[in-house]
């Protein structure tokens, strides 16, 4: 499948940022466990929606959001020096919470085959 230029380009964004966010940004509020997880930008390459995760409760989560939204001038800035675009993206972030989401589910399949190992054991 043949990529597009907003693809090939959100995805050197979101490894730039990443690193952005672990070594250049000092806010205490942002913890070592904080990656950009994705990046979708639009087509003609002048917002990009940026989904953050974070690793801890939902107050760490929320604070790390903060921080970095805070500091999006700074990473905005930061970013243009690795990468050479004509027009520099707004960035907006979200948090991701697939992570989240995905340990869920595996809880919730586990606990479905043990309760259907007991049932057939039962039997």
């Amino acid at each position: 499948m043949r990529r597009n230029r907003a693809q090939i380009v959100g995805d050197e964004m979101q490894k730039v940022l990443s690193r952005i966010i672990q070594n250049d940004v000092k806010d205490p509020r942002i913890p070592l466990l904080t990656s950009i997880v994705e990046v979708k930008m639009s087509s003609d390459l002048t917002h990009a929606t940026c989904y953050v995760s974070v690793f801890g409760d939902d107050r760490a989560k929320d604070e790390a959001l903060s921080a970095i939204i805070h500091a999006t001038g700074f990473i905005r800035r930061e970013m243009c020096k690795y990468i050479n675009l004509r027009v520099a993206p707004e960035l907006h972030f979200v948090l991701d919470n697939t992570i989240e989401e995905a340990a869920k589910l595996y809880e919730l399949i586990d606990k479905t085959i043990d309760d259907d190992e007991k049932k057939h054991k039962d039997e």
